[in-house]
């Protein structure tokens, strides 16, 4: 029999805090991180904010002078990863690190150092190019530096799969796991993508919303007047474990992952399919996986961009998936707060999830002002909601016409 698998410690840096209780709370407060761009000079861009994460001090994670040579993005991953051990009171040592891994994904991976040292190599000449520049870029990186500080030996792969890549990252960590091959993971995403040749791209795709104006109100999923997402930034890791692993020590757990599904759309490099084909079969493979049938889900946390197609199609999916039971079923965007993290974003959503299934609050959608007739479930608009929740559906879709789902359920 497959071992199960649950959540025993969570850690997240993100635009509305630099650890998962604070996160949590101002989520549930119904607080934006969006604001006017600081980390780059923003003149001649039509876009001007994103969603920053402030005040991030790199030494809480790692030595200081070994900071100048690691990604802000790494940086991230290795704060939040630390934070989900110590929740987890997981300590490891050569009892068990052989059999503890690291996942952690990335869409973009280092992009932060990648423009900086193509400036230095125009500037100054490829004798100044940093000796760090090839090993601070590379996506796996964070996986690496975890393990190396955490001193895990068992699988550390990187997950690539544009926005979905920290939801993969974690169902690839969970399978590892029910397979025997590991008793415990850290698992999740990072990304440090805010830069102006990022900002630029996107702009230039019409993807972002241009409400420079009010940042706070510029991302509104679900709302008719959404004009596109707004930039992230930010790490979150989870803590899995088997559950007979996590009983044996005495740890808490938060939730179980029991479902997870992937698909492609073999569509289009950027737009999702317009009938959400593959996000439906993500989530019924999810569904399927978890031994779930579509009216015990408490619950949606959804992709939720703010773009005008993304939010339509996935409404789309869930009414094709769930019937009837999809205008009963709640579902929200942490999106409409924190932005879109890119390869972090399903982590994070993850990360929520477990802690509205702890807490039994559902984070609101903010900005909810005016319909759409096209998205018209019930997107827990503008207010969190108190709700006792069983069971979490987690979507992330990515460029390339990824589709992802996991199923997370209180432990019975």
């Amino acid at each position: 029999m497959a071992n199960r698998v649950v959540i025993t410690g969570m850690g997240a840096v993100t635009p509305l805090g630099a650890d998962a209780t604070t996160t949590w709370e101002a989520l549930i407060a119904g607080s934006s991180g969006v604001g006017p761009i600081t980390l780059f000079d923003t003149n001649g861009h039509d876009v001007t904010i994103a969603a920053e994460v402030k005040n991030f001090d790199p030494g809480v994670a790692m030595d200081r002078k070994e900071a100048r040579h690691t990604d802000r993005f790494v940086q991230f991953a290795l704060a939040a990863s630390r934070e989900a051990v110590e929740q987890a009171r997981l300590i490891i040592d050569e009892r068990n690190r052989d059999r503890v891994g690291v996942i952690i994904g990335s869409g973009i991976g280092g992009l932060t150092t990648l423009c900086e040292q193509l400036a230095v190599l125009h500037e100054r000449g490829p004798r100044r190019v940093s000796p760090f520049v090839v090993p601070m870029m590379l996506a796996d990186m964070a996986s690496g530096r975890v393990s190396i500080q955490l001193g895990a030996r068992g699988p550390n792969p990187s997950v690539v799969s544009a926005c979905s890549s920290g939801a993969d990252a974690i169902g690839l960590a969970v399978e590892l796991i029910r397979r025997g091959e590991c008793v415990a993971m850290l698992a999740g995403g990072a990304e440090a993508a805010i830069t102006a040749l990022a900002l630029a791209g996107f702009a230039s795709e019409h993807a972002l919303s241009t409400r420079n104006d009010d940042p706070p109100a510029a991302s509104r999923p679900f709302d008719a007047d959404r004009d596109g997402f707004v930039m992230g930034e930010g790490a979150a890791v989870l803590v899995l474990e088997s559950l007979n692993h996590a009983a044996a020590r005495g740890a808490h757990a938060f939730a179980e992952i029991c479902g997870y599904g992937m698909a492609a759309d073999a569509y289009h490099i950027t737009q999702l399919a317009g009938d959400g084909g593959g996000a439906v079969r993500a989530m019924e493979l999810a569904l399927r996986q978890a031994g779930v049938q579509p009216g015990e889900v408490d619950y949606i946390s959804a992709h939720g961009t703010s773009t005008p197609m993304n939010d339509r199609v996935e409404t789309r999916a869930i009414k094709t998936v769930f019937g009837k039971h999809a205008h009963r079923l709640p579902l929200s965007s942490i999106k409409s707060m924190v932005g879109h993290l890119l390869g972090a974003g399903g982590a994070l959503e993850a990360c929520v999830a477990a802690q509205i299934i702890e807490h039994g609050v559902i984070p609101p959608t903010i900005n909810y002002r005016r319909p759409d007739p096209e998205c018209d479930l019930d997107c827990t608009p503008n207010k969190a909601r108190t709700m006792a929740v069983s069971t979490v559906l987690s979507n992330s879709f990515g460029f390339g016409g990824h589709n992802s789902a996991l199923i997370l359920r209180r432990v019975l």
